[in-house]
């Protein structure tokens, strides 16, 4: 057999096997309300740590999952278990939740998330779901009305990578979204491309009139936090609140002002709820 072949059958049985071992994880990355300072949600991460490779990149096992279907099975557990986390925070700080496309196939997901909030009993309202344009673009109608039922439970919808597909601003007249999420290309260049720049302006202007949120995501300085300030986005995520665990064991702390958080199972985080 090809050696590639070989190596994806090994991490396809190794991606079963991992679900039933229970080898995922969830890291919580924090979301900070640009007008309090304060966190005001948390996105959950999916890892895999695989007991000899360690920590797995999503890059690496996430589109293999999604092509054998299992992403379905991984992505239930994952509402389940972010949703019973976040149960224990601060009512005022929401769970953020990534839906694979994969999952809207077998119209299944309204059903997932459901349970999810059921068996937790967290408030539907503390509750984003983050899609992407494909989402839209594979079985469009069945898809929104998905969206709409899960919409119809309470809880909140977010459009993830906004602008860097081809038919984003579409979708925003087709559904009634609750939040648009800027993608880290843009914030990353902010110091290097006009261009980068006049986009972020016109997608916080844009949340602003539609009167939606706006998360930048990837900031990782304080010169891109003050823009993104200045521009008027409504949130910010990124390495400059919450590092990950190589830097934060090297003892970097880009925001030493900040108090640690406490109740909250990610850990490391720099800043507080209160």
């Amino acid at each position: 057999m090809d050696a590639r072949l070989q190596a994806r059958r090994t991490m396809e049985l190794n991606l079963r096997h991992a679900l039933k071992a229970k080898e995922f994880q969830l890291h919580y990355q924090p979301l900070i309300s640009m007008k309090t300072g304060k966190i005001c949600a948390f996105e959950a991460l999916l890892r895999w740590n695989h007991p000899i490779r360690g920590l797995v990149s999503p890059a690496e096992f996430i589109p293999l999952s999604e092509e054998i279907g299992l992403i379905v099975e991984i992505g239930a557990w994952v509402l389940e278990e972010a949703c019973r986390e976040a149960s224990r925070w601060p009512e005022e700080v929401k769970i953020a939740i990534n839906l694979s496309p994969v999952q809207f196939r077998n119209n299944e997901v309204v059903e997932a998330v459901a349970h999810a909030l059921g068996v937790s009993r967290i408030a539907p309202e503390r509750v984003e779901l983050e899609i992407t344009e494909s989402v839209l673009l594979q079985d469009s109608d069945a898809n929104l009305q998905s969206l709409r039922d899960l919409k119809s439970l309470g809880i909140q919808i977010a459009m993830d990578d906004f602008g860097t597909g081809d038919s984003s601003l579409s979708y925003l007249q087709k559904f009634p979204f609750d939040k648009i999420k800027i993608d880290q290309s843009f914030v990353r260049t902010l110091s290097e491309r006009p261009e980068a720049n006049a986009i972020i302006r016109a997608l916080t202007g844009l949340g602003r009139s539609l009167a939606i949120d706006t998360t930048a995501e990837g900031v990782e300085t304080e010169e891109q936090l003050e823009h993104l300030r200045s521009e008027g986005c409504t949130q910010v995520q990124g390495y400059l609140f919450s590092c990950p665990p190589a830097r934060r064991q090297r003892g970097r702390n880009p925001a030493p002002d900040l108090p640690l958080v406490g109740p909250f199972p990610a850990r490391g985080l720099l800043l507080s709820t209160k």
